[in-house]
């Protein structure tokens, strides 16, 4: 029932835009609008997609955030801050103090919400702040589409045309692009983007004041930067000095960006580190064999570990490849959140578990595809210990895994004895699948 809500939401305020937007702009400058807003989504979505490439997101999940901004958020800014402009206009007050007061509110409250929701519903898809930042950004890229139609077919070419023509208006359309989306096209994913970052916080955290605190904190922060973003430039009509924009842009918002990409990538590798800092307890347990920890802890080492799967396997291998990475990168979180705390209640806790020994069972029917195919591998087994190499003169030994690992998936599992029932610890209920000795090459 709120899966159906919120596409019928997003419908009506899709179909209200695309009624109001013609309305006002005319459909010629409407579809200029609209080719012109769309050119630079590829790019933004690429950058936000790209952080999420340890661990992706359902493809649902990210379009609902997108329409979500792109058409709620939009409907809901578009006919709040109307309201208020009329009263400020009844009162006798500048427009500007629309842009100043109304708008950071009702446009950072309304694009956080579809993430909300996803939160609130879907609590298992958030494994920390990136996916926050994903969330969000593409909530606020929607959001910055659709007021870019206004701003680039309204404000631009509609009134080029109507006072000079076509070409001026074709004129002011180049030169709005230049400046909206080009240069300060960052705007919208930056302010959103410290609430996602609250979101993410509450996301990987069990202390119940924290869940509150950091998303509303997020929020007004969110808040304060797109009151003051939108505050320079009337400041700057006020007093007649351009520049006052023009440095606060460069001396405060800049930073700040920069401030939050170097966030934003330090994040992304997060999740690598996260992988050698967890998994080693499965290494223990006997699931998984020391080079594959190693070859989880970066994109070049995945790259190199899709590279070898191709090698052995072929194209069925990557794919195997890339879902064993998947599955051990959600694995990783998993645990961490275990470790965390997070699910405090038992049905909680027992979906955890459920989910863990899924998650165990995916990755080994992935390991199948790559175990005994390289001829250049050793042949043996892991106990959870120690090696088991089989020599070329037919003999079993023992051997001690070297200091740094130097294969990606070298032997098979041997299946360990079943330890003691002990809540939280991986492999507590059962061994992995038993498989015997690769075949002999």
């Amino acid at each position: 029932m709120v899966l159906a809500g919120a596409i019928l939401l997003i419908a009506a305020c899709a179909i209200f835009m695309l009624f109001t937007l013609g309305e006002s702009l005319g459909a010629e400058a409407l579809l200029i609008g609209l080719v012109a807003a769309i050119l630079p989504v590829p790019v933004l979505v690429t950058c936000f997609l790209w952080l999420d490439r340890y661990e992706p997101e359902p493809l649902k999940y990210l379009i609902f955030c997108f329409a979500w901004g792109a058409f709620v958020s939009t409907a809901a800014s578009l006919t709040v801050n109307g309201f208020f402009a009329d009263r400020f206009a009844d009162w006798g007050l500048p427009d500007s103090l629309t842009a100043v007061f109304s708008a950071p509110f009702i446009e950072e409250l309304t694009k956080a919400l579809g993430p909300i929701l996803l939160l609130l519903f879907r609590r298992r898809e958030w494994s920390g702040i990136t996916d926050g930042l994903v969330y969000c950004g593409l909530s606020a890229v929607g959001f910055a589409m659709v007021e870019n139609i206004l701003y680039l077919g309204g404000h631009s070419y509609r009134t080029g045309v109507e006072e000079y023509g076509p070409a001026t208006g074709a004129q002011m359309v180049l030169m709005t692009f230049i400046v909206r989306i080009l240069i300060f096209g960052f705007a919208h994913p930056l302010f959103t983007s410290m609430v996602g970052v609250g979101l993410g916080i509450a996301a990987r955290t069990a202390d119940r004041r924290v869940r509150v605190l950091a998303p509303l904190a997020g929020l007004l922060l969110a808040m304060m930067l797109h009151g003051a973003w939108n505050f320079l430039p009337s400041l700057s009509l006020a007093i007649g000095q351009p520049l006052v924009a023009l440095y606060g842009y460069i001396g405060v918002m800049v930073p700040i960006f920069f401030g939050m990409v170097g966030l934003a990538v330090w994040l992304r590798a997060w999740e690598g580190r996260l992988t050698e800092r967890v998994l080693p307890d499965y290494v223990r347990a006997g699931w998984l064999t020391p080079p594959e920890v190693a070859a989880l802890g970066s994109l070049g080492r995945r790259h190199a570990a899709r590279s070898w799967a191709r090698r052995v396997g072929g194209d069925r291998a990557v794919k195997a490849m890339r879902g064993y990475q998947f599955s051990a990168t959600r694995l990783a979180l998993l645990r961490d959140g275990m470790r965390r705390g997070l699910d405090t209640r038992p049905a909680d806790w027992q979906r955890t578990l459920a989910e863990e020994r899924h998650l165990l069972e995916s990755i080994s029917a992935y390991r199948s595809f790559f175990v005994g195919r390289d001829p250049y591998a050793p042949v043996g087994i892991w106990d959870g210990q120690r090696y088991h190499l089989r020599f070329p003169d037919g003999q079993q030994r023992p051997v001690d895994p070297p200091d740094e690992p130097v294969v990606p998936i070298p032997v098979v599992l041997a299946p360990p004895p079943p330890p003691a029932y002990v809540p939280g610890l991986p492999g507590w209920y059962g061994p992995p699948p038993p498989a015997g000795w690769p075949p002999h090459r």
